[in-house]
């Protein structure tokens, strides 16, 4: 399957799947320069080599992966990690409160309103508390078009993640992604969530009341 996503003026965003968890792990190619970000190495190392060698058709510059950035701490999103950290020596990236708990020393520990940029594009760190401590959605804002949000476990199309029905947590999380997604963000920005199928902020938002209401 073709792993391009969006052929965007300053960069492309490609995605696989991997796992019997159907992890997303997405990769950020600047087209000027070749820098990419590769945001969850979930697990499958030749899958996301592969991936990494697909991308090296998106830039007349030589590729090079800057930047592995993590949105949370949970097994199934960190398990190529250490050895893809072995394999390209790029610096890691992920939530200050999630951090000592990943495979791997942590190079930046991220806050909210962090950014990480490469040269060609930066990405802005939010973070969404509930899910985990330290869950952190990354997102791009393209200058000519949608902002692209990498929302984690945090933002599904249909909900929030899950917080094990601990009210406190859901409580938390559905108030940070609705004052720092939808609160921050127009309808058109899209969402690409940890699995699964990517959908908008506009097509969800009609429905945070109903999550609220739910309890999920």
């Amino acid at each position: 399957m073709d792993s391009l996503l969006y052929d965007l003026p300053r960069l492309t965003i490609r995605r696989i799947s991997v796992s019997e968890m159907d992890n997303n792990v997405y990769l950020l190619t600047a087209k000027a320069s070749g820098e990419q970000v590769l945001i969850d190495a979930a697990d499958d190392l030749p899958a996301i080599q592969q991936l990494l060698q697909d991308a090296a058709a998106d830039t007349s510059a030589a590729p090079r992966l800057a930047l592995i950035a993590t949105t949370h701490q949970h097994w199934d999103h960190v398990r190529a990690l250490k050895e893809l950290v072995a394999a390209t020596g790029a610096p890691t990236a992920a939530g200050k409160d999630d951090a000592d708990a990943l495979p791997v020393a942590v190079d930046r520990h991220l806050q909210h309103g962090d950014t990480v940029a490469v040269d060609g594009f930066e990405l802005t760190a939010v973070h969404l508390r509930g899910h985990t401590p330290g869950s952190i959605a990354f997102v791009y804002e393209e200058p000519e078009g949608p902002a692209h949000i990498f929302s984690g476990d945090s933002l599904f199309p249909g909900g929030v993640g899950n917080t094990q029905k601990d009210p406190e947590r859901f409580t938390r999380l559905l108030t940070d992604v609705s004052e720092r997604l939808f609160g921050t963000y127009p309808d058109a920005a899209v969402v690409h969530p940890g699995h699964g199928k990517p959908t908008t902020l506009g097509a969800e938002r009609p429905h945070l009341e109903e999550w609220r209401a739910r309890g999920w």
